[in-house]
């Protein structure tokens, strides 16, 4: 049998010196012409540093050096710290998402850049600050007006297709976003994501063979989509079968099911 593809790309160093493209969808394919992030950069400090996933498409890399610096101009935002973005050749990871595949993905961590630079030791081991009290609510003592306009910078940009956060996060984001809701449409509930939002760019113009998601349309998400995530999280688990065996785990992906230009 053909060895887990995540196995292949995760032992990957260094980036496919090609013309940068994003090749298949976010949560299959990989990427060519990969640049890292910084390290260190004006407003942002990459975090996680032994993942060796600080790679990502060249306008991505871009992008989040632009996010980074007008957030703390604008919105009072320390400066960023940038977790996940992908492998030096994109593909699936050898633990964690199942996204982050084309080099398109980025982690941006809810707690703000502090005001010196961290050591490698931090890097690795500090821990970022749930926005959660509970299951549906965000934590009044952490959550704060800054969280939302950092969002909202993220959700801007034309290039980002979608921003991910926790329910409770959508939540608090739809009850302060006052009158300009356009943003919100961007702003997509999903688990997880309450220690950091995900931003997802759109596929660039140099990838013909990159796959985007649906557009997200235009209604803010505030409403049923909302209520029906809170029923979800509130219910209570189901009783156990007894006997009842565990599901299967999901097969791992392989280099054949990956696009061809993977290999």
């Amino acid at each position: 049998p053909q060895p887990p593809a995540k196995r292949l790309f995760g032992a990957m160093k260094s980036s496919a010196q090609l013309a940068p493209r994003a090749i298949g969808f976010y949560s299959r394919g990989c990427l060519a012409g990969a640049t890292p992030l910084a390290v260190d950069g004006p407003a942002w400090q990459a975090m996680r540093l032994s993942r060796n996933r600080n790679w990502g498409h060249p306008q991505l890399v871009k992008l989040i050096e632009r996010f980074a610096v007008e957030a703390r101009e604008f919105d009072g935002w320390n400066g960023l710290l940038v977790g996940d973005i992908s492998q030096p050749r994109g593909g699936p990871m050898l633990t964690g998402h199942n996204s982050h595949q084309v080099g398109l993905d980025a982690d941006i961590w809810f707690t703000p850049m502090p005001d010196r630079r961290l050591s490698p030791k931090e890097r690795e081991e500090l821990a970022a600050t749930s926005m959660l009290a509970d299951k549906i609510t965000v934590d009044p003592k952490v959550w704060s007006p800054a969280h939302v306009q950092v969002v909202k910078r993220a959700a801007s940009y034309k290039e980002v297709e979608r921003v991910l956060v926790h329910p409770a996060i959508k939540k608090a984001l739809c009850d302060a976003a006052g009158t300009d809701r356009a943003w919100l449409a961007k702003v997509r509930p999903v688990t997880g994501h309450f220690y950091h939002f995900h931003i997802r760019m759109s596929c660039p113009a140099d990838s013909p063979v990159c796959r985007p998601q649906p557009p997200p349309g235009n209604e803010d998400g505030c409403g049923k989509e909302l209520d029906d995530w809170f029923k979800l999280l509130t219910r209570p688990p189901a009783p156990p079968v007894p006997g009842a065996k565990p599901p299967p785990p999901r097969p791992e992906l392989t280099l054949d099911q990956l696009p061809a230009e993977c290999r």
